[in-house]
């Protein structure tokens, strides 16, 4: 089990002794206020700056695209060189990607990326006093074996390869220390920088969606709720042809035992080298696991990553990572299926009713029929077809054509609201179909949207 988005491929040597560096995500709790402190400040330069620019006659529309553009600058360059809270924020707001210039979003997607993959592991001492803390004095005595290399490592926590009492290979995950305290102060600090984003998205609601991410965050840093959902999957997809979930063996709130994945290779390496027939194979299967979840388990695996998917020597795919998961019990919202038929069938009067009244157009918007046709059509384009071939250029064509400054680009996307309920269904959409498009796989999309999409295979009446 190795490589996922928590925990990438690459793991540093590890250093031979405690250092400050076993704890990469708290670092100067000072420093990293201060950072997200700044923030208002800039702002009110860029404000004053602006309002200078419009008394000697420049255009209201051309000062404003300039502060939207300033303020994204510095929002990004600040989450981008932090961890913890703010780099959470920073993934969850990649709904500014279509919307903001390029020359913003690229450095600081490249920097989210350097973060995820050089962060540095808890050296042995400290991984030995977790595992004591967590499983008590003698925890040794619960494993064959257990070694002090991590396999994998990341922002949050790491994971060790052991023997488990009964002779399984397990994956044991522990939490950093501070990691908690760190990411619930970020969040807080970022929840009072509420009207900066207001400037470059002045459709988004941006409170709410705090308030969502804190409680999502706090339930991933709980490894005993962790445990909960991924049992329920391991049991749901017990001897799935496609789909194969580890059972978490043993739990605390900081640290996880679950059965070892022996796996060499992610769907991320078939990004890379795969066939053809593997892009099709594994993008199927892992886009029809995404939208089964809720139905089956009653619960989306949010976090779609394709580190996440193992490639397992049976030719199944392998889940792991269920920290950031969605309880849906009820399954996917029936008005998602609905609204989508809606756009497939073209009804785009019916489209924009219903995104009024699921909250993603604000009721003073102005927003019409025809702009939103033209804005969301092409995303439909999948499930119009009985199968369609997702590509890096149907992606790329899209993202420039919502990031032109234009009536139906930028200029639509910013009157756009995420209603916190859909925070991380948003997440599973863009980045399933992300990874569909890296893939270039072509699948059956609406078919699987008709069987586990509620509502989108309805015969809709007027």
């Amino acid at each position: 089990m190795r490589g996922d988005a928590d925990y990438p491929d690459h793991v540093p040597d590890s250093p031979d002794s405690d250092s400050s560096r076993s704890r990469p995500i708290s670092g100067n709790t000072f420093a990293r206020t201060a950072r997200l402190a700044a923030l208002p400040v800039g702002f009110a330069g860029r404000t004053t700056l602006g309002l200078g620019k419009r008394m000697v006659g420049a255009p209201a529309n051309l000062v404003l695209d300039e502060v939207q553009r300033r303020t994204a600058d510095q929002i990004f360059s600040v989450l981008g060189q932090l961890k913890g809270g703010a780099m959470k924020f920073g993934q969850a707001m990649s709904i500014f990607e279509a919307a903001l210039p390029e020359e913003f979003i690229g450095p600081y997607r490249e920097t989210l990326v350097k973060l995820q993959d050089s962060a540095p592991p808890m050296p042995p001492g400290t991984v030995h006093r977790v595992m004591a803390q967590e499983f008590g004095d003698h925890w040794r005595a619960q494993f064959i074996s257990f070694e002090d290399k991590p396999a994998a490592s990341a922002s949050i926590g790491q994971v060790h390869r052991a023997t488990w009492a009964d002779g399984q290979d397990v994956a044991v995950k522990i939490q950093y220390p501070g990691a908690a305290k760190a990411l619930l102060s970020d969040l807080r600090q970022i929840s009072r920088l509420a009207r900066l984003f207001g400037v470059i998205a002045p459709g988004l609601d941006v409170k709410p969606l705090v308030k969502e991410l804190q409680d999502r965050v706090a339930e991933e840093l709980d490894y005993s709720l962790e445990a909960g959902a991924q049992g329920v999957f391991a049991d749901e997809f017990v001897d799935d042809p496609e789909i194969v979930v580890p059972q978490p063996l043993a739990h605390t709130e900081r640290a996880l035992v679950s059965q070892w994945l022996e796996s060499d290779a992610s769907l991320a390496q078939v990004i890379t080298t795969g066939t053809q027939e593997q892009r099709d194979r594994y993008g199927e299967a892992y886009v029809r696991f995404l939208f089964a979840g809720p139905s089956r388990a009653g619960m989306l695996h949010a976090d779609p990553h394709p580190g996440n998917f193992r490639l397992m020597p049976d030719g199944r795919l392998g889940v792991v990572d269920f920290g950031a998961v969605a309880r849906l019990p009820e399954g996917l919202p029936l008005s998602m299926g609905r609204l989508l038929r809606h756009a497939v069938d073209g009804d785009y009067d019916s489209v924009l009713d219903g995104l009024r009244d699921e909250g993603f157009i604000k009721s003073r918007s102005d927003l019409d029929a025809d702009t939103i046709a033209r804005y969301i059509g092409p995303f439909v384009e999948p499930a119009q077809v009985e199968r369609f071939t997702f590509s890096r250029e149907w992606i790329r064509a899209q993202t420039l054509r919502v990031s032109a400054p234009t009536a139906d680009g930028m200029g639509t996307a910013m009157k756009i609201n995420l209603p916190p309920q859909y925070l991380l269904i948003h997440r599973v959409w863009i980045g399933g179909i992300g990874v569909l498009s890296q893939l270039g796989a072509t699948a059956p999309f609406r078919a699987i949207l008709e069987e586990s999409l509620p509502g989108f295979a309805d015969e809709l009446q007027d």
